[in-house]
């Protein structure tokens, strides 16, 4: 037979890969010479479009290493599959409509996930066929998907990992490693939904740090203090304020106290007292005490900082600490809440709990809504300026001269003697969390969410470590691993998305919670109950982390 003068490796690859299939070469177990398995797991590629340069290398790198364990002999396999990847593909999905002038909330939750899954079917089918014209060498026989036999899985999508995953909440509820509870989560305001640390994006932009004045309550003053090093006072006068500053004027609102540093003397005659927060209806002004903790910084700002706990993870940990009331503002669109009763009203309920006279339970402290009633329904900047220009035009925000450098100017510009005194707002460089998907900036919010009680899973992990049964190199690196799970918080699981497994727990008209793999289950446990079911669906990487046993057939 004659050669070809030139190598057609498209023809060539696709007569190989049929060879390939057709003869079973890549089955798990193929041609092999001893009793030793030897498995690699694909991380699975997110079924939202193609597969990029990234995924090329690393497949070819588990390539090499599971056809060199075929050619010693090995039971090998190497497990194909794809991942629903929830939020990033149901963003996919609300794009597309987006250019049909359409969204979500258009269809029923039942017709969008259809829409999801035939983006699920055209997408896999793409990324098994980029796979086989790379020539990996995987059992296509036991390809896999982190949604197969979930409730309205189309035709072709049978399978039994819905199962396990439902099978691992329900365990880890019945022994009380899951839970729901109110905690502080990054919020995603064009998404709505809860995200992960590890989808905010942090970035330094332009901000600004406006400076207030908290009134004492009842015209009380005192002698405040400043002093150098070597203690002598460099400035002394009488106030009836304490000064805080803050990036987010909007949060103001739910302020539940103003906290200081213990050390910090300049405050000592007045930690106890209560001071009025500059905004709202005069008439129906929160007053909120005075605190001391150990993280407010006596050498940042005024020293003083407002502690807002439903939107800010350092105010959170000293309103838990403090017993503190958090009180969140903003709905799911970070538009400030327009639910509830009338501000009047709810600010004489935050009152008594400031005086002491009376106390909220953590959802009765939510439930309050604390936004002045002209500012509802505001968008989160939009109250932000209303908030700044109120306080202004009380005379409530602190004054500088013109030319003070704080506010943008030039460093080191001399003083003008005339120069006119306008609000500190100082020009600084701030932090700002974005979204990794939306682009829009995360809201810390304090919302009801679905837990693993993390600190009671890690014990074997730690243990495994501490007795040697695991080593970790270098020796370095279990400093890290030991400060992380010594230190871990609960993980949020919950999403409110569409697309992905929905939470197994069905609810009472009081709330009760039935969690059961099933509908008919759930109902069992609760006769002639009406029950409603959760509507959230789990974090992605709830059923990812299943995927080494939920492919092998178990349960």
């Amino acid at each position: 037979m004659a050669m070809d003068k030139t190598f057609d490796a498209k023809t060539a690859e696709a007569r190989l890969a049929a060879l390939w299939e057709e003869t079973g070469a890549f089955r798990a177990g193929a041609n092999k010479r001893r009793d030793e398995s030897f498995c690699v797991m694909i991380p699975p590629p997110n079924v939202t479009g193609n597969l990029h340069i990234g995924h090329a290398f690393n497949n070819t790198l588990q390539d090499i290493l599971v056809r060199w364990k075929r050619m010693q002999g090995y039971d090998v396999l190497w497990q194909p599959g794809q991942d629903h990847a929830g939020i990033a593909t149901q963003m996919v999905v609300e794009r597309e409509l987006a250019l049909q002038q359409k969204k979500r909330t258009d269809f029923t939750r039942e017709e969008f996930t259809r829409l999801v899954w035939e983006q699920k079917q055209k997408s896999g089918g793409t990324i098994i066929g980029q796979l086989k014209r790379l020539g990996c060498s995987l059992d296509w026989s036991r390809n896999a998907f982190t949604m197969s036999g979930a409730p309205g899985a189309p035709e072709g999508e049978e399978g039994n990992f819905h199962d396990a995953v439902i099978k691992v909440f329900v365990d880890m509820y019945d022994k009380g490693l899951i839970y729901r509870g109110k905690r502080l989560v990054n919020w995603d305001p064009h998404f709505e939904t809860a995200i992960s640390d590890l989808e905010v994006e942090n970035v330094e932009t332009d901000g600004h740090m406006w400076h207030f004045k908290y009134p004492l309550a009842g015209g009380e003053t005192y002698e405040y203090l400043e002093r150098d090093e070597d203690g002598n006072v460099t400035l002394r006068e009488t106030r009836d304020y304490i000064s805080i500053a803050t990036t987010r004027p909007e949060t103001m609102l739910g302020d539940g106290a103003v906290a200081v540093h213990p050390s910090d003397e300049r405050y000592a005659p007045i930690v106890g007292k209560l001071c009025e927060i500059p905004v709202g209806p005069k008439e129906h002004r929160r007053l909120i005490p005075i605190i001391t903790d150990s993280y407010p910084d006596p050498e940042f700002g005024s020293g003083a900082v407002k502690i807002t706990g439903a939107h800010d993870a350092n105010d959170y940990g000293v309103a838990k600490r403090a017993g503190i009331p958090m009180y969140r503002l903003m709905d799911t669109r970070a538009q400030m809440r327009a639910d509830g009763a009338p501000y009047a009203e709810a600010a004489e309920i935050a009152g008594a709990v400031a005086r002491g006279e009376r106390v909220l339970s953590e959802a009765e402290a939510d439930a309050l809504n604390l936004v002045p009633d002209h500012l509802r329904g505001l968008d989160r900047y939009a109250a932000r300026e209303a908030v700044v220009a109120e306080i202004t035009a009380e005379g409530l925000a602190v004054m500088t001269h013109a030319d003070d450098p704080r506010l943008g100017g030039k460093v080191g510009a001399p003083t003008l003697p005339d120069a006119e005194a306008v609000p500190l707002v100082e020009a600084k460089k701030i932090m700002q969390p974005f979204g990794d998907r939306s682009k829009v900036v995360i809201e810390p919010m304090l919302t009801d969410q679905w837990f693993v009680d993390a600190e009671k899973v890690v014990g074997p992990a730690l243990d495994a470590v501490r007795s040697g049964q695991v080593k970790i190199v270098p020796e370095s690196g279990e400093k890290t691993y030991y400060h992380w799970l010594e230190n871990i918080e609960p993980w949020c699981i919950s999403r409110q998305l569409w697309w992905g497994h929905q939470i197994p727990v069905w609810y009472d008209a009081d709330g009760g919670q039935y969690c059961a793999p099933t509908e008919a289950e759930a109902q069992a446990l609760a006769p002639g109950k009406a029950l409603k079911r959760d509507p959230d669906v789990l974090d992605t990487w709830f059923s990812s982390g299943l995927w080494p046993i939920g492919t092998l057939g178990w349960p």
